[in-house]
């Protein structure tokens, strides 16, 4: 062979530093097209099952006592606001002439958004078979239906004579006299409690196989009973499995649809009226999307506490903490652009009422501050999630969505009591402010709401496990075989 010095050393054939370009370039693009596992660290079946079921096996820990204390004695402010309110009368609250939808309606419609996103995103993404979602999904059917069951708390006692609240059911009274059917707020105790019944059983339904799990696992013959009821008898054969995903199927696309539905009855409480800042077509997509963009902050303020109580990162991992917070900053400019729409539409209609009540009463009037914060929050601090770092950030995360979810809550009160405060007549014009049995009894809902989550994580599975493990790599029939921890392969009697 002959020898060649550095010098004289022939250069590389060009053909071949092609070729090494191309290997190059289809190396980077596979590594790129290769997602984040669901579960992280090569964790198996039997790690996930363990893993999950250990928030309920093993020993109650000394912060969730007293978290489910403060939660008790906030929810106690509820209690006490509503006997009060029924003793003395519903002028307790700050409501008037001027402002007589205020903030009872406005925590109404605060806790049907949270509800409805629950079930968005939980139903929503199990039709699409977004397989990411199995590890929140759990999580978001829950907090539906507590946030529904915070939602419902106000129907009932915003009309002052609680005793008189069957006249909202369509019942006739002694005088044969039936409700008006063509009221919006008769259509709102109809979708809402079809909307909670549906969703109670949509989450009742995906529980049974895990459950089950826990009745086979548990050694406390209390529980062991209680989970034994609430299982239906689930034995995990075929036929069950096939009743099963065709029941859960068909419950999410009727959820799905309840929730447009409800959105829409919700929304025409408003849009139906002659009301400068209500009578719009917006409100249904409006609704919608500050629903989902609630529900998005809300799921993520809860996740990242317990995904790192439970030490569930390999679980609840930063995929699923990314995804919520795009979903956030898509809902946080798409909120962005129906506010923008709103000052166009107000403009462009040529209305001078709509005028005023835009441009002259909700940036300059005695409630701009609430405004101006309800659009930082809203459609300025979200856009941090532009950040990938500060996406995969759980705690950065959880700091921000803080921000939007006191903006949702603004959102409402801009929209009802500046609309109302001030109407066609001057002389009709008021204030409206809350009064201490107010703010309690809204302060308490969130107790209440925080009360049955802590009492779900701590006696349900709060992740579906089932879920979890059909989106592991040995699910998949067509993953090479390889050895688990404990010697069995996937597939085997073991798993």
């Amino acid at each position: 062979m002959a020898y060649f010095t550095p010098s004289t050393k022939p250069a590389r054939p060009r053909y071949d530093l092609l070729a090494k370009h191309e290997e190059d370039e289809i190396d980077r693009a596979q590594r790129e097209i290769i997602r984040e596992p669901y579960v992280t660290h090569n964790r198996d079946a039997i790690w996930v099952g363990d893993r999950i079921a250990s928030v309920i096996e093993n020993p109650t820990p000394l912060w969730w006592y007293i978290a489910v204390s403060i939660a008790g004695g906030v929810a106690s402010f509820t209690a006490l606001g509503i006997l009060y309110l029924i003793t003395t009368g519903v002028g307790v609250w700050g409501e008037n002439n001027s402002a007589n939808w205020a903030w009872d309606i406005t925590n109404f419609v605060f806790w049907i958004g949270i509800g409805h996103a629950g079930t968005m995103i939980a139903a929503i993404l199990y039709l699409t078979r977004q397989r990411w979602a199995s590890g929140i999904n759990r999580a978001a059917e829950a907090m539906t239906v507590f946030a529904v069951m915070c939602a419902g708390i106000y129907p009932g006692v915003h009309v002052g004579r609680v005793w008189m609240a069957w006249y909202l059911a369509p019942i006739p009274n002694g005088n044969a006299i039936w409700p008006n059917f063509k009221s919006p707020l008769l259509w709102d105790v109809f979708a809402v409690s079809t909307y909670l019944s549906v969703s109670i059983m949509f989450w009742y339904v995906g529980l049974i196989p895990d459950v089950a799990a826990m009745r086979d696992r548990v050694k406390n013959k209390i529980l062991k009973y209680f989970y034994a009821v609430v299982c239906l008898g689930w034995r995990g054969s075929a036929r069950q499995w096939t009743n099963y995903e065709f029941c859960y199927l068909m419950l999410a696309g009727v959820a799905t649809l309840l929730v447009i539905t409800t959105c829409t009855v919700v929304s025409s409480d408003f849009s139906t009226s002659v009301v400068p800042g209500w009578h719009g077509t917006i409100f249904l997509p409006y609704f919608g999307v500050g629903a989902i963009y609630g529900g998005f902050c809300m799921l993520i303020t809860l996740l990242v506490p317990l995904r790192e109580l439970y030490k569930l990162r390999d679980i609840i991992t930063l995929r699923h903490i990314d995804m919520c917070c795009r979903f956030v900053l898509l809902m946080a400019l798409l909120i962005s652009y129906i506010y923008l729409m709103e000052f166009f539409i107000a403009y462009y209609g040529g209305s001078p009422n709509e005028r005023f009540t835009f441009y002259s009463d909700r940036i300059f009037g005695p409630y701009g501050g609430t405004w101006l914060c309800m659009l930082i929050f809203n459609s300025f601090i979200p856009m941090l999630f532009w950040s990938k770092k500060i996406r995969r950030n759980p705690w950065a995360a959880f700091g921000i969505v803080i921000f939007p979810s006191i903006g949702m809550w603004l959102e409402r009160f801009v929209i009802i009591v500046s609309s109302v405060h001030r109407d066609f007549l001057p002389s009709s014009w008021g204030m409206f402010y809350p009064t201490y049995v107010d703010i309690l009894t809204f302060t308490g809902t969130f107790g209440v709401f925080f009360l049955m989550y802590l009492l779900f994580i701590r006696f349900l599975p709060m992740i579906a496990i089932a879920e979890i493990r059909a989106v592991l790599p040995e699910a998949n029939p067509h993953e090479p075989p390889t050895v688990m921890k404990n010697g069995a392969e996937p597939g085997s009697h073991h798993v």
